[in-house]
């Protein structure tokens, strides 16, 4: 009688690939086509991203919403050094190309220069007097973003689908597209933040790896304490984002803490998984140096935003005295100075409560109850080159594609469920992102603020939504693989057409009254 053998079953279930799992591996499992996708993926879908933020970007040619503000602001930056005030009517003379009809009075500005600046560097690029001028930065740094959302997707899963998914939807998605076509600042505080995001996931990355080396280095098998790293230039570079990112918006504070805080957060679970005795304070150290590596640099960066205003001397306030008493007086006047214009910026924001037809509290985002409008314009058969029968409707509405944002708030919620059974710090990293963005918004009930701002959001409501995505693909409950797969085909089919039918009320193509009157799904969005 021969040997009896007697199968073994697998660990793990079999996974039966399916047809869109083959055409996957054919195209990536060879090196050459995992090379060129690696390539490819980002260049197609930024190439998408540039075409809908670029087309006909200096349309309309008008200032648009607050760029009343911003677009005469960056230019008086951009030559004087400081925002100037601007006489009345000054906006009709800026748009027929008279852009010099500045004061040279420093005017009160209330958020940092970063932002200015680098719309005024487009401005200087193509003219002052193009409304493509105002705008193309803007446009480039909202492609850029789209760019780094896929960069950061891949650089927590190591997934090309699942990097162009994620960057793809964005690159689609209505609010990204508004405010990269409209000259305001919130594109590019969006840009700093997922940077910021992007070199702190690289730093997890490579600390991780270095921990590990370094603890297995060590001698005996317990460690009472383990190594504190300061060769970290990743964490570095997300101060210096985080930086940035306040230089345009003070919102970037809390993406800072926020980054600091999981920095520590991690770090202390690695040691503790590394089996190092005192795991908490040994955290306590490495945080300490964490900081010094975090912030620091991101003051820096912050404080040299303003250069333009510390060395010249019209910008508001620099010609205040401020009182030099005690501490004070080892500190240079300039500073002094942007110490209490500081002080009355902050008094501005917390006591800013004046009523608005487009403002909506951050409990209302989650909804998309109110979308702001950003401009409506109509103008009758044959009148500035209408030639629609009923009329033309031009209107820009900075709102979500509706499917994308609700999906991904609904795969946030699932997100936090998911880290709660799973502990996955990918998740834990989304979510950080996510909580930056939004929660400190709901501190503030009376002030006026809008829902524009949840642009900042936006890049880890895709990522969640991926995440989800992912495991409907994999097959949930009694769905098989394929039926999932098939399933998220139809959904992102879905978000794509509701793009489409979206586009033209977020570039502000001319459409018949009707057609515009079909995107006012809720009463509150007109």
């Amino acid at each position: 009688m021969g040997p009896v053998t007697t199968a073994v079953p697998p660990l793990l279930p079999v996974v039966e690939q399916t047809r869109i799992d083959r055409w996957r591996d054919a195209l990536l499992a060879s090196p050459r086509g995992s090379r060129l996708w690696r390539w490819l993926a980002p260049l197609l879908v930024t190439v998408v991203a540039a075409v809908l933020r670029l087309i006909d970007l200096g349309n309309p040619h008008q200032l648009v919403f607050d760029e009343t503000y911003y677009v005469k602001d960056s230019w008086s930056q951009w030559v004087l050094g400081y925002p100037s005030t601007w006489p009345d009517g000054a906006d009709a003379s800026f748009v027929a190309g008279d852009t010099d009809v500045f004061t040279g009075i420093g005017s009160y500005v209330v958020h940092p220069p970063l932002g200015r600046i680098l719309i005024g560097a487009g401005m200087a690029l193509l003219g002052p007097d193009s409304a493509t001028g105002w705008r193309i930065s803007a446009a480039v740094f909202g492609t850029a973003t789209v760019l780094l959302v896929y960069l950061l997707a891949h650089t927590l899963t190591r997934s090309i689908p699942f990097a162009t998914v994620a960057s793809g939807l964005i690159a689609i998605d209505g609010l990204g597209i508004v405010l990269s076509r409209i000259s305001l600042l919130d594109i590019f505080l969006t840009f700093f933040v997922v940077l910021t995001f992007w070199f702190v996931a690289l730093d997890h990355r490579r600390t991780a790896d270095r921990l590990r080396a370094a603890i297995a280095a060590l001698p005996g098998e317990r460690h009472t304490w383990g190594p504190v790293l300061w060769n970290r230039p990743w964490l570095v570079a997300a101060g210096a984002a985080a930086g940035a990112a306040t230089a345009v918006k003070w919102s970037g504070l809390y993406v800072l803490a926020a980054v600091g805080l999981y920095a520590v957060i991690t770090d202390a679970l690695a040691r503790r998984r590394a089996g190092i005795d005192q795991w908490p304070m040994d955290a306590v150290r490495q945080g300490l140096a964490s900081f010094v590596l975090l912030v620091p640099v991101a003051v820096v960066v912050y404080v040299a935003s303003w250069s333009g205003w510390l060395f010249t001397t019209g910008g508001w306030m620099r010609g205040t005295p401020v009182a030099a008493t005690g501490i004070w007086g080892w500190i240079p006047e300039p500073l002094r100075q942007l110490w209490a214009y500081h002080q009355e910026m902050y008094n501005f924001h917390v006591g800013l409560v004046t009523p608005h037809s487009y403002a909506s509290p951050a409990w209302q985002w989650p909804l998309l109850i109110r979308p702001t409008s950003m401009y409506w314009h109509q103008d009758q058969t044959g009148v500035n080159g209408c030639a629609l029968p009923t009329g033309c409707t031009e209107a820009i509405s900075s709102i979500a594609n509706p499917i994308i944002w609700w999906a991904g708030v609904a795969a946030s919620l699932y997100l936090l469920v998911r880290f709660v059974v799973v502990r996955d710090g990918r998740f834990a990293l989304v979510l950080t992102g996510l909580a930056a963005t939004y929660v400190p918004w709901l501190l503030y009930p009376e002030r006026t603020i809008f829902q524009f701002y949840t642009v900042a959001m936006l890049p880890f409501l895709v990522l969640a939504l991926a995440f989800a995505l992912r495991d409907v693909a994999r097959g949930v409950k009694d769905a098989s693989r394929a039926s999932g797969q098939v399933l998220v085909l139809v959904f992102l089919g879905l978000c794509l057409v509701i793009s489409a039918f979206w586009y033209p009320v977020w570039a502000g193509l001319p459409v018949p009254y009707e057609f515009w009157r079909l995107h006012n799904w809720l009463p509150t969005w007109i």
